[in-house]
């Protein structure tokens, strides 16, 4: 019962996870007028940095699915919100093409790691039986997401600025490392809580 309880809180926040990358992802081209305004970019300049994030993100799949690999899927997770989560920030002190660009590729070579690692966590997490489910599960991150970023982008944009919303957007991602670090101490079949533990968390 308590694994089965775990599993679903993991692919839960796994999910979430996938909310956060598209709130993360979407704010630049949500705010792109003004910060276009502001530095002096025109729409030639933002096709380059869609394909800076594009090639970034493509190249991003393939190294994640390596590193999850290496490290295992909790220390892969909390390196790449960690990594996404602090590029999305440095948004906000961005003066130039350059350094815009330098940041866009290190969030899309990070965010890309959302996905190998909820692949695997589901693969470690779940039968096989079951595994449809939860990648659904994962999946309608992404689209949660995408509804979701505009609204929440143009609130916080409208208070308090492009600048100061990169930064707020980007804290989300270290809140959400928390329940990981809690919940997530290993695979299935070595996870160190025990029944009286669980009962504590669930």
């Amino acid at each position: 019962m308590m694994k089965n309880r775990l599993r679903w809180c993991i692919v839960s926040l796994v999910a979430l996870a996938t909310i956060i990358n598209y709130i993360d992802r979407n704010a630049l081209g949500i705010m792109w007028p003004e910060v276009s305004k502001d530095l002096g970019l025109t729409t030639t300049d933002y096709a380059i940095i869609l394909n800076v994030f594009t090639f970034s993100y493509a190249f991003g799949q393939s190294l994640f699915g390596k590193i999850f690999d290496w490290i295992g899927t909790r220390l892969g997770f909390v390196l790449s919100i960690v990594v996404w989560s602090v590029s999305i920030m440095l948004h906000s002190v961005v003066h130039s093409l350059v350094s815009l660009s330098i940041v866009r590729a290190t969030l899309g070579l990070s965010e890309a790691g959302n996905w190998p690692g909820a692949t695997k966590a589901n693969a470690e997490w779940f039968p096989i039986k079951e595994r449809a489910l939860a990648q659904g599960i994962f999946n309608s991150g992404a689209a949660v997401g995408a509804i979701i970023s505009a609204p929440i982008i143009a609130y916080l944009f409208a208070f308090f600025g492009w600048r100061a919303t990169f930064l707020i957007v980007g804290g989300v991602g270290f809140l959400w490392l928390v329940p990981w670090l809690i919940l997530y101490k290993s695979g299935p079949e070595t996870h160190p809580c025990s029944p009286k533990k669980s009962a504590l968390i669930f």
